[in-house]
This record gives C-alpha cells, structure tokens and sequence, in this order.
C-alpha cells in the first residue's frame, strides 16, 4: 500500500508539471465515483456554449451541475407569467447529452426575486393569498417543465439567521412561518419525483445549525417532503477555524435521515473584511483596498499549497461521511468565473476554485485526487 501511494503521489506530480501541455488530467468524477456526484455551477455564457473550451473541461471533470443564475426567480420569471427558458432548458439539454445529473437552483428565495412578487395594488404588500398564488404558480412552471429531467430542486434557500431563528423575509413577512412547507408543497406537487432539499450558508456554526435542525426536524414532523440539507461551502483559509464544526453538521443532519449536499463550495484566499463576510450574504458590499487585495499580481506557491491542504482536509471528512452525502458542487469551473472576485469586496483577484483562470488543474485539484485513493 505504501508502495503504491509513492508511486502515485510521483505519477500526480509529474502530471501536475505537465498539464498545460497534456490534455490527459486525472478526472474528479472518476476519481470519486461511487462516494457522491462532483459537480460545478455553470453561467449563462458557458451554458449558451460560447466557451467550447470550459465545457469540454466540465464533461470530463464533472457529472453534476447547477445553473449559477439562470433558474433564478429574477431571470426566469422577470415579469408576472412571463418565463424565459432560453437558458435553463440549454443547460437540461446539455446535462442530457452528456449524463449529467442537474440541481435546480433556486425556487423561493428573498434575494434575486423580482418586486412584483411580494407588491399588491396600490403598492400596499402583496397578501398572504397573493404571495401563496404566486409561488405555486412559479414552482409549477418551473418544476413541471422539467419533469423527470431534473433530479434535485433547492426549494427554500437561506431561511435562516445566524442565530438560528427564522429570517424575516418578504416571505415570512407576506404569508407566515408556513411559506417554507407550502413551498415544499407545491414543488412536490409538480414533481413527485423530485429530490428536494433546503439550503443555506454557515450551517458548520453550532447555532445555525441547530436552527435548520429545528426547521427540517419540523417540516418532517408536518409530512413536508424534504429529502435532504443543502450545505453552502463558501470557505475560508481560516473559517471555519474547526473543522470539527463542519464534520458535526454533516452528523447532525445525517441522524435526520437527511442526505447532506455540498451545494456551492469554494476556498477564498484572501482576508476577509469582517465576520459578515464569512457567508453569501448578498447585502454585504465592503470598499475595496489594497490590504484586502493582495495577490492581484499572482498567487503565492505557499498560499496555493494551504488552500491545496485545506480542500484536502475538507474531503477527508466528506469522504469519512460519503454514505450520508449526496454530491459536493463546486461554485463555478475556474477562478476567472467565481463570484468571489465581487464579494464581499467587487473588483478584487481571488483564487478560490480547482482550475486557474486558464482551465489548468491547481495544487488544490492534484490534492482532491490524492485523497480519493487514501479512503
């Protein structure tokens, strides 16, 4: 065993020196095949095809995937019964074509969703009746439409506060506690199929995690069909600061009977600003400044060997666990791409994802390889 670990750590290095010239990388489906499903978040330019390039990348590397924006309230239904489908029915297609399993992001949410949702006459508030007609309309376009063809649908995405009390949202403001259910409802309704799963970010802290126990423990006592937990993975180089914390979320959901997703994964490497910026809140908009920019020039070797150990540590874990999680989806295919590069700071160059902005495999990605032949 020894034998063959040296061999292959000599092999991955040697294909690592050469992989600007070699198109023959090592694959991440493959390399995790039969633990859970790799996937990547494709923009509306790579699913329109117009960078051949990125999806020949994707094919080989990934056999899961999740549209970045497109099925988004604000881009799907941008007025009241009007859909564009353009987009959303590409990316179906191109996951057709090549075995790909899709994840519907995103059902209800109260970012990116049109104001007229949540506006009534007069610009008083929608009601309670209004907002409900809305969302199972909305959910029974969008799910039926893809019937049978899109496996996972994120049905409620970020519910929940940092202490673990329920957000208040337009949503829970317009309709009450229940808008979570009825979602659930409605988007079983169209698809009986259907996996369906509630998502949110920093769910490795004890206290929000407590609180999506809370939630999913109460929609299972309901009968809502929930079928599993979606685990935003906008990391750190130093957060979470325990990784216990993460491996602890994964058991808590997991005692649930709920299967884990690893929806939207990325390690930034750059300093954050403040402790708001450690999860996908939107709202969060912080000035740029050199401090908070460091490597426009380039990344370090030394930074790009942390990150390589932190992704490593990370799917220790998840392969530890791989019997209770479903897929892990990386949020984006390369570093140009990510949306990491515009929040919390716009305008800054991070590093956060497995290729380089040229489509070249990093550190990071040679480490994910190496830890699916130590489980």
């Amino acid at each position: 065993m020894i034998h063959r670990m040296i061999v292959l750590s000599i092999l991955l290095l040697a294909t690592a020196a050469s992989a600007a010239a070699d198109p023959e990388i090592p694959s991440l489906k493959r390399a995790f095949e039969g633990d859970f499903l790799v996937g990547t978040a494709l923009n509306r330019n790579q699913i329109m095809g117009r960078d051949p390039a990125i999806l020949k990348l994707v094919t080989s590397q990934f056999n899961q995937v999740t549209a970045e924006n497109v099925m988004k309230w604000e881009k799907i239904e941008p007025r009241e019964g009007e859909f564009d489908w353009t987009a959303a029915d590409a990316l179906v297609d191109f996951a057709e074509r090549n075995d790909m399993q899709v994840a519907g992001h995103v059902l209800v949410w109260h970012q990116q969703t049109p104001a007229w949702v949540f506006e009534g006459a007069d610009g008083a508030p929608a009601s309670r009746e209004q907002l409900l007609s809305r969302m199972r309309e909305h959910i029974e376009a969008v799910v039926s439409r893809y019937k049978g063809r899109v496996r996972y649908w994120e049905v409620v995405n970020e519910a929940l506060n940092e202490d673990g009390s329920l957000r208040r949202s337009p949503w829970l403001e317009g309709i009450g506690e229940d808008y979570i259910e009825k979602a659930f409802e409605f988007a079983h309704r169209a698809d009986p199929e259907a996996i369906l799963y509630y998502n949110d970010y920093n769910l490795y802290k004890p206290t929000k995690r407590a609180g999506a126990v809370r939630l999913v423990q109460g929609l299972i006592e309901k009968g809502a069909p929930v079928g599993g937990i979606g685990m935003q993975a906008h990391y750190g180089m130093d957060h979470p600061a325990n990784l216990g914390d993460f491996e602890a979320s994964i058991e808590a959901f997991a005692a649930l009977g709920m299967p884990v997703h690893i929806t939207e994964m990325d390690i930034s490497v750059l300093p954050m600003p403040g402790p708001e910026a450690e999860g996908a809140d939107l709202d969060v908009d912080v000035a740029l400044n050199r401090a908070l920019n460091p490597y426009a020039g380039g990344l370090p070797a030394d930074v790009t060997e942390r990150q390589a150990s932190r992704y490593e540590a990370i799917f220790r874990i998840l392969l530890a666990h791989r019997k209770d999680v479903a897929r892990v989806t990386f949020w984006g295919v390369d570093d140009g791409q990510s949306w990491k590069n515009d929040w919390p700071v716009r305008g800054r160059t991070d590093y956060p994802l497995l290729f380089d902005r040229d489509g070249q495999p990093k550190a990071a990605f040679y480490a994910l390889i190496r830890s699916s032949y130590s489980k």
